[in-house]
């Protein structure tokens, strides 16, 4: 099955990516104009010094420091969940590059658009797989080899100089009165897992969900040393409620309000960021404090940071 928007680069040379969906999408070969459904799109981009056209952002108002604020400059296309298509079509992009379950519903209409490539954006396991393919897209395979090459090493090298024998129990979570959390799988808890930690949310059920609902009953019984909660915004009723503050983590001070590379987090550059704050997050005796908006700079080209 072929994408119904595709089209040809001037010179006539295209690229076939099949996505998530199982469907060869054509793309004209080094396309231009990019629009990113999520910030994959973006972050793989950049760090191939390229910049996207249109983004989607996750919490209103804010350019993440993991892309230096460079969203920003980016036509907004609205929340992640709830692109806004006649935005979209007014960019007139070369490629869409989209999480597939906010879109596949309405790829019909993507593909009239421009070539539409879905990806599950969740997983670890995945995120080699679209940084490769993506930089395919965009014209430097080479270099997307070289960035998933990279991350593993430096993912081997945390992992090695992490304490042994030392396994704080964490939990990856987005706030609300009955948090969801995150499965080791997912990218930013498969990092966190590689470097020692033991999730209280265990390994993906048969369902094949990348996360699920913990009460605060069931999290004091499991009572998480260390808590990454995505910071969403001011709104916190998990706070309010009394068992929050029994937690471990809570007495001792380990719940961090982390940023949006820890939920879009299987771009090269999210991923590289996820990997310093976890490190230094479990073991802040071994591993310094990260100025993420300074890591960042050093894996996107000066050209687009301009």
């Amino acid at each position: 099955m072929l994408s119904s928007g595709s089209v040809m680069a001037q010179d006539g040379k295209t690229v076939s990516i099949t996505d998530d969906r199982g469907v060869v999408v054509v793309v004209p070969e080094n396309p231009q104009r990019i629009a990113a459904i999520s910030y994959l799109g973006v972050d793989v981009a950049l760090a191939l010094g390229i910049k996207p056209v249109a983004t989607t952002y996750m919490t209103a108002g804010r350019q993440p420091d993991f892309l230096l604020g460079l969203t920003g400059e980016m036509k907004s296309l609205g929340q992640r969940a709830k692109p806004n298509l006649e935005l979209l079509s007014e960019v007139r992009p070369d490629v869409i590059v989209a999480m597939k379950r906010y879109t596949v519903g309405n790829a019909a209409q993507f593909e009239k658009i421009a070539p539409y490539i879905a990806y599950n954006m969740e997983l670890l396991s995945e995120s080699y797989q679209e940084v490769s393919d993506l930089s395919k897209v965009f014209g430097k395979p080479e270099r997307g080899e070289q960035l998933n090459a990279e991350f593993k090493s430096h993912l081997a090298d945390y992992a090695a100089k992490a304490p042994k024998n030392v396994h704080p129990r964490f939990q990856i979570m987005w706030g609300g009165d009955t948090p969801f959390s995150f499965h080791t799988e997912n990218t930013a808890a498969s990092i966190v897992a590689a470097l020692g930690g033991d999730n209280i949310a265990g390994p993906m059920q048969q369902d094949g969900k990348f996360g699920m609902e913990i009460s605060l009953e069931a999290m004091l019984e499991k009572d998480p040393e260390v808590i990454f909660v995505y910071d969403s915004g001011p709104d916190r009723p998990h706070e309010n409620n009394p068992i929050w503050q029994q937690l471990s983590a809570v007495k001792n001070g380990r719940v961090y309000y982390v940023g949006d590379e820890w939920v879009e987090t299987n771009g090269p550059i999210a991923r590289e960021m996820v990997l310093r704050e976890a490190a230094h997050y479990l073991y802040p005796d071994t591993f310094p404090a990260i100025d993420v908006r300074a890591e960042a700079a050093k894996l996107i080209p000066a050209g687009v940071q301009q």
